[in-house]
């Protein structure tokens, strides 16, 4: 009943945009004579507003079509290297640069929305290193027949695609770097490697504000996982996909209700980045307007992730704290983070972030207690709330360049 009242909700407001987006073009037509007269043109950017505000957004394409570097343009090339059925594994590299630029996995979370939210991440790599990412489906779209995918199949396929970038250029160990909620299943993956002594061991993996131990500094996001008991998110979030979609039938935690959770902890902020929309477009400050705009078009994209997945998620990172207490298994194996020796770990966590709070992302470093001191490094970005640490000028300017340098240490 929840997706079904969703798609009628979902319906009414896509009428509604469409009404503000029409009723605002006529209002700003140039052959309207009234067009500029009293409140008109100020009536007109409200509808905009509105009309952008309540649009459904579908998934978003990379579009990263050139990217800079010391000054020369480079075209870029996307290709899917690697199709599995939750998720393949794109490609960017620079249209006539050798293939022997070290090889950098990002690994994008799943958690309601798409990989193209790491667009800025792909874009300021793409300066160094040839650049993979891990574009995971919507689970909306994935028929039932393809079976089940928890936390243990997404380890899978982190090893997985770390075999495939071995294999491009045998002998030359990748890279890789989690955004928030898959620093788990990387950190998991990296010891499951070192453990069984594969080739495709990375030869770093830099952790950007993961949950690895929700313990230090708790925020508002652990505080609801550890409120209640894991049958109640069973009961109260999971819901089964509609008919309508290739996915019928699946268990899912839908993107629409992740997107809610998270709009609602900032619901103020949120607020005001829309009225000063309104306050840029009635200045004709078009530039900014648009600037909030292309925001919103990908964070407003949700896709729903599976509800084994996401419970298994909630119960051992947040609930149990598995990783911290030595107990996380994958498919009936300890993880052994000890066993972490050939790997280089850098943390990195935002002064700001209210998602995964300081300390939860250093904890890595501690638990890797087998590794070599040399071969650990923290950084803290002054100031950076949890989207700045990958994303906007802070990640380019400051956080980007600490990874280079790192990357280029432990190479």
């Amino acid at each position: 009943m929840l997706y079904h009242a969703y798609e009628i909700q979902r319906s009414w407001m896509n009428s509604v945009s469409s009404m503000a987006s029409i009723s605002a073009s006529i209002m700003t037509n140039p052959a309207n004579p009234l067009a500029k007269m009293g409140l008109i043109p100020i009536a007109a950017n409200a509808l905009d507003v509105l009309a952008h505000a309540t649009a459904d957004y579908a998934k978003p394409a990379f579009g990263i079509t050139e990217v800079n570097v010391d000054g020369t343009p480079h075209s870029v090339i996307e290709a899917t290297v690697v199709n599995r059925p939750f998720g393949d594994l794109k490609r960017f590299r620079l249209d006539g640069v050798t293939d022997d630029r070290p090889k950098m996995l990002i690994v994008a979370p799943m958690s309601g929305h798409y990989a193209t939210l790491l667009r800025g991440t792909v874009e300021r790599m793409l300066q160094k290193f040839e650049v993979y990412i891990t574009d995971w489906a919507d689970a909306a779209t994935v028929p039932v027949h393809e079976g089940e995918f928890d936390l243990d199949d997404y380890i899978d396929y982190l090893m997985e695609f770390l075999e495939y970038i071995e294999g491009v250029t045998p002998g030359q160990r990748p890279h890789m770097l989690a955004v928030c909620q898959p620093s788990v299943p990387a950190f998991a993956a990296t010891a499951l490697l070192n453990q069984h002594k594969s080739p495709a061991t990375p030869a770093t993996l830099t952790m950007m504000g993961g949950p690895i131990d929700t313990r230090e500094s708790p925020t508002s996001v652990n505080d609801h996982a550890m409120k209640r008991p894991i049958e109640w998110f069973r009961r109260s979030v999971v819901t089964t996909v509609p008919a309508k979609y290739r996915g019928a039938g699946r268990k899912v935690y839908p993107g629409f209700m992740q997107l809610s959770a998270f709009m609602s902890m900032n619901l103020q902020s949120h607020m005001m980045s829309h009225y000063e929309m309104f306050k840029h477009l009635t200045a004709g400050d078009d530039a900014s307007a648009q600037a909030t705009k292309d925001f919103y078009d990908e964070y407003r994209a949700v896709c729903d992730m599976t509800a084994e997945f996401y419970l298994q998620t909630v119960e051992e990172v947040f609930q149990k704290h598995s990783i911290p207490n030595g107990t996380f298994e994958h498919k009936g194996e300890i993880v052994d983070l000890t066993q972490i020796t050939d790997t280089a770990l850098l943390a990195v966590e935002g002064e700001r972030d209210d998602i995964s709070g300081l300390g939860q992302t250093k904890a890595a470093l501690k638990l890797a207690s087998g590794l070599e001191a040399d071969k650990k490094r923290y950084y803290m970005a002054e100031g950076a709330g949890h989207y700045g640490i990958f994303n906007g000028s802070r990640w380019r300017d400051k956080v980007a360049p600490v990874v280079e340098d790192f990357v280029a240490e432990h190479s």
